[in-house]
């Protein structure tokens, strides 16, 4: 039977397939629903058409996870290739969900040497990512909760926002759920504060006296006694919410910390100066556990978003910010640079010749972890943690032959 390349335009309801031969021709186009039943009608029909691969602009989620699971190969390829490649198939400039699954089947067809398949992750891998951009997710609304409420706390209670160092704290919290108002903390002196932190078990170094001066020097605002009421109720609800998720994200810290410390990789990670458990189950969560995905350093640096892009025309040269990567990758990786530094003299001589050239912090950080991906590619296919040792040592040779 003729070899067969499927398209997949996907949706969040209904997503568009298309299916073609070796000289491009049409041999199935069809539609499934994004529900139990169309996906297994989805690889039902692939399975039975003999399609070899089946190209996608995204490269996780359930409808990839049934893919790779009926042993269908998945090849993912990036929304802006399809972008630019829209004028290959059509001047007029228009787009249809029929007409991408065609042209990504068609991708597939003639360029797919191009792109690599996506191999499937073992399910510990998959479970760490999904706790850890489950944790990240929440971690956003905590900050974006907390900014609420600190606005909310400036517009008529500016105190119980600087009382204590995070409004966002346990105790800050239960703080505003004991005391919404300024008129619920009218009675409120240095014993019944200290019986307060004495509670909930209050770990700063400031005395009762020092917590109300702050409580108090803070600016007052003047407001009607029913504007106070309603912003003191809905203070009291953003605090309860802020509560349970600030419990949240610890339980799942805890988890997460759990699983990386019992993953050989994770260990692996965990090794590289001030990588923390968090930090490490970041990056191990986004580079997976399949080395053949990254065969070279500079596949998994393009990947993470520490490369720039060149753009050279003639005498004409430029090299730009690279957008197109995964955010969250380059997230934990400059994360781990910019922590290393202060531990590494390695790394702060790098990060300082990088500030020294002109380079601003966003960019030298960028810098150090794209030096530092190198040393983590070799140790995470090596499947040994990192040797300080042994690395100065490679430097100290390379520096030698540089000579």
């Amino acid at each position: 039977m003729t070899k067969c390349f499927a398209g997949l335009d996907w949706a969040s309801r209904v997503h568009a397939v298309c299916v073609i031969d070796a000289r491009a021709s049409v041999v199935a186009q069809f539609e499934v629903n994004h529900d139990a039943a169309g996906l297994t009608e989805l690889c039902h029909r692939l399975r039975a058409l003999r399609v070899s691969a089946v190209a996608i602009e995204r490269p996780s989620g359930l409808l990839v996870d049934s893919l790779l699971e009926a042993g269908l190969q998945v090849v993912p390829i990036h929304p802006n290739v399809v972008k630019a490649t829209r004028p290959r198939y059509r001047s007029h400039g228009g787009k249809s969900d029929a007409s991408d699954a065609y042209l990504l089947a068609d991708l597939l067809r003639t360029d797919g040497h191009r792109f690599k398949p996506l191999a499937a992750e073992c399910d510990e891998i998959r479970a760490l990512r999904a706790l850890v951009r489950g944790r990240d997710d929440l971690v956003a609304t905590r900050v974006q909760l907390a900014n609420q409420l600190r606005a909310l706390l400036e517009s008529f209670w500016p105190g119980a926002a600087e009382v204590f160092f995070e409004v966002d704290s346990p105790i800050a919290l239960a703080f505003i759920q004991r005391y919404p108002t300024p008129e619920s903390a009218s009675r409120l002196g240095p014993k019944r504060m200290a019986a307060f932190c004495a509670q909930h078990a209050y770990c700063g170094r400031r005395s009762p006296e020092e917590l109300l001066e702050r409580l108090h020097e803070a600016p007052a605002v003047t407001l009607g006694e029913l504007e106070m009421e309603a912003k003191g109720e809905l203070a009291l609800s953003l605090a309860r919410v802020l509560t349970r998720v600030v419990e949240q994200v610890r339980l799942l810290t805890s988890r997460i910390e759990h699983a990386v410390q019992a993953s050989d990789d994770g260990r692996i990670l965990m090794s590289f100066p001030r990588a923390g458990r968090i930090c490490a189950a970041q990056i191990l969560s986004e580079m997976g556990s399949v080395r053949e995905r990254f065969d070279d350093p500079e596949r998994l640096a393009a990947q993470a978003g520490v490369t720039p892009v060149t753009y050279q025309s003639g005498k004409s040269k430029t090299v730009a910010f690279r957008w197109a990567c995964n955010h969250r990758l380059r997230a934990a990786l400059t994360c781990l640079a910019d922590n290393s530094r202060h531990a590494s003299a390695w790394a702060a001589a790098i990060y300082d010749r990088a500030r020294g050239r002109g380079c601003d912090h966003p960019h030298a950080v960028r810098i150090l972890a794209r030096a530092w991906l190198r040393v983590i590619w070799r140790a995470w296919q090596d499947r040994q943690p990192y040797d300080v040792q042994r690395h100065t040592g490679a430097m100290l040779h390379l520096a030698a032959a540089g000579g």
